[in-house]
């Protein structure tokens, strides 16, 4: 029956036609603060909610006080491991909410961040795979945030860490992996190749222009990435409906970033 759970669950965040999905984390009060974009959560959800998006992220935080009261649809992520930039290790990432927790507020997945390579790299390995196995008896889909970050990683963007990032999600046991674009489509052609459940990428820092965001998630499914995961560059962004839509003429349509800027 847990499959059947999963099955149902991962169809809120997943595009049934497309098999790709757009989804938007906002979890970034606990880490930064109300930034830009995250101080009326109500307001934002619903603008993501308005371009077409197929899921937010957030902590508990986000249903509680942001997540309902919008015409549009929309799943729901729970992210259930955080840490804050005023503590002595942004990378140490810790639970802080338990996947039942997650369930009782009508989540339709689970997220878990994991620095690889960070000092504290094996308690995150371990809180992922607990999850996991949670996961797999609730029937939840859960989300494996999976980045290269640590003393021995030299770019967070290399093809070499990256997909060794992502091939951990999947091996300790994540429906999903969300991580670092590598660049170019040829090398992450490896991580999506060497990865056996859909990839999703981040964002990363803002970015210049509207049209290198557009490009890298046009970029990204030419090499079999799965949609985005994308924060700040979208709730952030001037006009956060209309980016989501162009993305979703991508991610969903079949456009090439020209096009989704021209529509």
């Amino acid at each position: 029956m847990s499959e059947i759970g999963k099955s149902v669950r991962m169809e809120r965040i997943f595009d049934r036609n497309t098999g790709n999905a757009i989804i938007i984390p906002m979890d970034h009060g606990v880490g930064a603060g109300p930034i830009k974009g995250i101080i009326d959560m109500p307001t934002t959800v619903n603008k993501i909610a308005d371009g077409g998006a197929n899921a937010v992220l957030g902590h508990m935080g986000l249903p509680k006080h942001g997540h309902r009261g919008y015409g549009q649809d929309i799943g729901l992520i729970i992210h259930l491991s955080a840490s804050t930039s005023l503590g002595p290790d942004p990378n140490h990432k810790v639970l802080v909410t338990t996947v039942e927790e997650a369930i009782k507020v009508g989540a339709d997945a689970v997220s878990v961040h994991i620095n690889v390579g960070a000092e504290d790299e094996a308690e995150m390995l371990q809180d992922l795979g607990y999850v996991a196995r949670l996961c797999d008896e609730w029937g939840m889909p859960l989300l494996a945030m999976t980045y290269p970050r640590g003393a021995k990683v030299t770019s967070e963007h290399d093809v070499e860490y990256v997909k060794h990032a992502a091939r951990i999600g999947a091996e300790l046991g994540a429906d999903i992996v969300k991580t670092s674009y590598t660049g170019d489509i040829e090398s992450f052609r490896e991580v999506v190749e060497g990865c056996p459940v859909p990839v999703v990428i981040a964002g990363g820092p803002q970015m210049d222009t509207e049209k290198q965001l557009l490009q890298m998630v046009y970029d990204s499914l030419q090499a079999g990435g799965k949609g985005v995961a994308i924060g700040r560059n979208v709730f952030q962004s001037e006009d956060p409906t209309k980016l989501v839509s162009r993305i979703s003429k991508i991610v969903h349509h079949g456009m090439t970033a020209d096009e989704a800027m021209e529509s």
